[in-house]
């Protein structure tokens, strides 16, 4: 088992170093998209041939050219100058580039459930180099993306180079990828058994990939789940739609990458669960007079436009069902921030829709090493327990869960912190022992440094702050660490000033250079 996972990590890597070539004339923004296309589309094609060979063995070789024997097993169909085959034979083409675009928008025309999903003249566009490209196909081509189906080796190659994508595009970028030991800490805390699953923000559809995960771990029909998201980047759309159809992941995205703000896709969706990653501190997400009576702020203040973080807040819990339940990221300013978000987080916490505040280690994120917060919305506290899973419950009504995991984590990419198994274990079975438990079995209990059950009147007394250390007893740490996260925050937002300052005196010179008039800084 050790020489499997080993080997296959060996193609994760060797992929990835082979895919760094195309470097130089190509961003890596832009040769995700090359590299993922051909990952799909030898997937696709073993699939394809899979099927086919199953046809020919049942004596069944007159219909190997009917689409309908594929489509009816959740197999795409390819016509044969779309199949990796082909593709393999013509890498050293000098129209290489056209080949791979032509067979994806065939089998984009082909196939209903990709519309949408795959890049189109994507390749040609780029100007790539035929041996490099050549070269890359041919290490795909060493993929066996059947050997292991409980592995899910194309999955797990998927997400390793969203992955290293995310840190490559660096600081600022990348926003498609969520961490893998994130989402899974969401999905084992919300348990999105069946019902309604929503992402406003789906980025690569990580959250869905991993709930699907969730309900084959726990034996659960996936058939019992629908799956409902908006992306407003237009590639990483496609990325989404292609990351969900690898996996036979049916989703409803709506028909476009399109703002949720703006223009939600899925205006009448009440969903059971939600889970998402906003982009933090998003600046400007509405003009001044706009959507100032947009139905989901109803019995809220509007949301400051200077920061969408509220706006994600009142958005999401304007979407939860009678009994849902949400958990997203938010930056660690939306704990305590001032002005219409302090009203706003007011009405929350006293419509009893906050149930637990969770803020994680820094550097988790690839795009960012500040510490931020999980959020989980409520909609039922007591209901929602009974209901879905069937357990012993207390009433939490009235009452939020604070944890703080700043302390847990295990090293990852040498400079990155992820959660271990073992950590999103103790998290989520403190989070369910304090939601639903019975009396005589694992009672939940405050623990200095890591969780405290702080009532409605408490937080009231504490002017509606969210900060855990304002509620977390702490013995063995000082408790600077507050102060030294609000000093983070406060150096993110200086630079973040300091780029703006920067930008707009570019462009004021640039108009003054424009008209004549040349201006010499001193």
């Amino acid at each position: 088992m050790a020489k499997k996972q080993a080997k296959e990590k060996t193609i994760e890597v060797a992929l990835w170093e082979t895919a760094n070539k195309l470097r130089g004339t190509v961003e890596p923004s832009q040769y995700k998209h090359v590299v993922l296309a051909l990952i799909f589309l030898k997937f696709a094609s073993d699939k394809f041939e899979e099927q086919r060979q199953k046809l020919i063995d049942d004596g069944k070789e007159k219909y190997v050219e009917r689409p309908e024997f594929y489509n009816m097993n959740n197999v795409f169909f390819l016509k044969e100058e779309t199949r990796w085959t082909y593709i393999v034979s013509q890498a050293r083409q000098n129209d290489i580039s056209l080949i791979i675009d032509s067979a994806l928008h065939t089998i984009e025309e082909d196939n209903e459930a990709l519309k949408g999903a795959l890049p189109n003249n994507y390749f040609s566009s780029l100007g790539l180099d035929t041996s490099k490209l050549a070269a890359l196909i041919s290490e795909i081509d060493s993929i066996d993306t059947l050997k292991d189906k409980e592995q899910d080796v194309i999955g797990r190659i998927y997400e390793y180079f969203l992955s290293k994508f995310a840190i490559a595009e660096g600081k600022g970028k990348g926003e498609f990828y969520t961490p893998k030991s994130i989402v899974n800490l969401i999905v084992e805390l919300i348990e999105p058994y069946k019902g309604f699953i929503y992402d406003p923000c789906c980025g690569s559809g990580g959250m869905f990939v991993q709930s699907i995960k969730f309900i084959e771990a726990h034996h659960g029909n996936q058939k019992e789940v629908s799956i409902y998201g908006q992306e407003n980047i237009n590639t990483t759309y496609k990325l989404a739609k292609m990351n969900l159809a690898i996996r036979g992941i049916s989703a409803n995205l709506g028909e476009k990458a399109a703002n949720t703000f703006s223009n939600d896709l899925h205006k009448d969706l009440k969903a059971d669960f939600i889970m998402a990653n906003p982009p933090f501190n998003q600046k400007v997400w509405r003009e001044e007079n706009e959507l100032l009576d947009d139905p989901r702020w109803k019995g809220y203040e509007v949301p400051p436009k200077s920061n969408a973080n509220y706006g994600w807040i009142l958005h999401m819990a304007s979407k939860l069902s009678e009994n849902g339940v949400a958990g997203f990221l938010l930056a660690n300013g939306a704990l305590s921030g001032g002005g219409d978000e302090y009203k706003i987080r007011k009405q929350l916490i006293k419509n009893d829709l906050v149930e637990a505040i969770l803020i994680l280690p820094q550097n988790m994120f690839y795009t960012t090493n500040i510490s931020v917060t999980l959020w989980i919305l409520n909609k039922n506290k007591k209901e929602y327990v009974r209901a879905i899973h069937q357990r012993n419950y207390r009433d939490r009504q009235k009452e939020i869960l604070f944890m703080d995991l700043r302390e847990m984590g295990e090293p990852f990419e040498k400079k990155y912190i992820q959660f271990s198994e073992k950590d999103i274990r103790k998290i989520a079975d403190t989070y369910h022992s304090w939601q639903c438990t019975d009396e005589l079995n694992s009672p939940y209990q405050d623990i200095p440094e890591f969780c405290y059950s702080a009532g409605i009147e408490e937080v009231r007394e504490k002017d509606y702050s969210l900060v855990p250390s304002r509620y977390i007893e702490f013995v063995n740490r000082d408790e600077e660490i507050d102060f030294d996260e609000k000093m983070k925050t406060l150096q993110q937002e200086i630079g973040e000033l300091l780029q703006e300052e920067k930008k707009s005196r570019e462009e004021l010179l640039a108009v003054f250079k424009n008209l004549g008039y040349k201006i010499e800084l001193k």
